[in-house]
């Protein structure tokens, strides 16, 4: 199909491009920005007059609850979900049920979202067998079935040998290891540690979690330097000013470490848990002001790498419950892209709030994206079309029952958001509206 997307403001953060620009399309491939060739007939027009045209953007934590529901068609939903955010590639914990720790589950996984033709899935192997923290998975086995790195999502390890040993047989055969850092007898709480936390009797979960977690990790990774070199690692959900700091100076040592944060933390905080509202019951749990600052600030000048949606659809029997049993996680492959873009009308900027969700994710990725490395995040003459037509000045409220996912649950229940997805292409495929 020949697409012509025309009069939008095209921007790219990857390479600083933003003006007013037509885009042609041809065999799922950007032919031109700007000038359209002679003799160009599309099959489709898209008048983008007052819209950004933006590169896909890439999601480095969104969950898809499959394997496990396919009962309830999970994986058509949340991938549905992702293109109507604008999300073009996503990457996908390991923490399923049943885990994926096996080659087989994460072929049926690719292969089932291969067929539905819309957003790129990116998964993640564990790292661990059963994400039980003893024994190493076949790491070569699952690259080979598709796996982009290796994770053990929110189940931290114990033993920092198994730690250890996992990270030097990453090194060896350049696999990336992407982890939460949460200290397992730290870690067992349902709320920030803090004044908060303590006159709502919720046990807490102290910012020590996650730094004691960061310092064994980087420790790790500094004594494997003088060897065969350390692996990459991802540190995902950064959620404490205390760790913004290590991870500044880690950065700035060298370390070969990237991380993200989720766009919950950059906007949210332990008193915007209300009255027990199970909305914000969230891993990592919302802390206070001065981290969610510090973590904006980390985010603005590009110590923390990447925005993510942390999407995890809850169901609704598993969030009607006291805050302190309710499942944790919200909705948010739609809502990433206006709350970035809002986020951006502050100090960071929109080109690099754009960045977060796209080219610096994908280059998280590297490698692993194979073929589509060159081109994915950013909107290049020959690079693959997964583009995002993305109406700026749209204002809507977030209505559970309006989504597209499964999950309906999130802390931005009732706000009234500025900007929406009006369409997204995937490899030049029109997977998401059009009109």
């Amino acid at each position: 199909m020949k697409i012509l997307i025309q009069h939008g403001r095209v921007i790219d953060p990857a390479t600083g491009r933003d003006e007013v620009a037509d885009v042609a399309i041809a065999a799922g491939r950007i032919l031109s920005i700007g000038r359209v060739p002679a003799g160009f007939a599309p099959t489709r027009s898209i008048d983008a007059a007052g819209c950004w045209v933006l590169p896909g953007l890439v999601d480095l934590s969104a969950r898809l609850r499959e394997p496990g529901h396919e009962h309830a068609r999970m994986l058509e939903s949340e991938m549905a979900a992702a293109v109507a955010g604008g999300v073009t590639s996503l990457v996908c914990p390991p923490d399923t049920d049943p885990v994926l720790d096996e080659p087989g589950l994460v072929e049926m996984l690719r292969t089932r979202a291969e067929k539905l033709h819309q957003a790129r899935v990116f998964p993640l192997g564990a790292l661990t067998r059963g994400l039980k923290g003893e024994v190493l998975t076949e790491m070569g086995l699952l690259t080979e079935a598709g796996c982009i790195a290796f994770s053990q999502a929110d189940a931290p390890i114990v033993n920092t040998q198994v730690l250890l040993r996992a990270l030097q047989y990453a090194s060896t055969f350049g696999y990336a290891i992407w982890l939460r850092p949460l200290d397992p007898w730290l870690g067992g709480g349902v709320a920030a540690s803090g004044p908060r936390a303590m006159r709502m009797g919720l046990a807490g979960v102290p910012a020590a979690a996650e730094t004691i977690a960061l310092h064994t990790v980087f420790e790790l990774l500094r004594s494997m330097a003088g060897g065969r070199g350390a692996p990459r690692v991802h540190v995902c959900r950064l959620s404490s000013a205390e760790g913004v700091a290590l991870l500044r100076q880690a950065k700035a040592e060298g370390l070969g470490v990237s991380a993200d944060v989720s766009i919950h933390s950059l906007y949210l905080t332990d008193q915007d848990v209300g009255h027990f509202d199970s909305r914000a019951r969230l891993n990592p749990p919302l802390r206070q002001a001065r981290d969610r600052d510090a973590l904006a600030a980390a985010l603005a000048d590009g110590v923390i790498d990447a925005l993510v949606s942390d999407h995890t659809p809850v169901e609704a029997d598993a969030k009607h419950l006291p805050f302190a049993e309710a499942e944790p996680g919200a909705t948010g492959l739609e809502l990433l892209l206006p709350l970035a873009a809002q986020w951006g009308q502050g100090a960071a900027g929109v080109q690099r709030a754009l960045a977060a969700v796209t080219h610096a994710p994908a280059q998280v990725l590297g490698g692993a994206l194979g073929t589509l490395q060159a081109s994915c995040g950013q909107l290049i003459e020959g690079g693959v079309a997964d583009v995002c037509v993305f109406d700026p000045q749209a204002r809507w409220r977030v209505e559970p029952a309006a989504l597209r996912s499964q999950g309906k649950h999130t802390p931005f229940e009732g706000r009234e958001l500025t900007g929406r997805v009006r369409c997204t292409l995937v490899g030049g495929h029109l997977a998401h509206g059009g009109a």
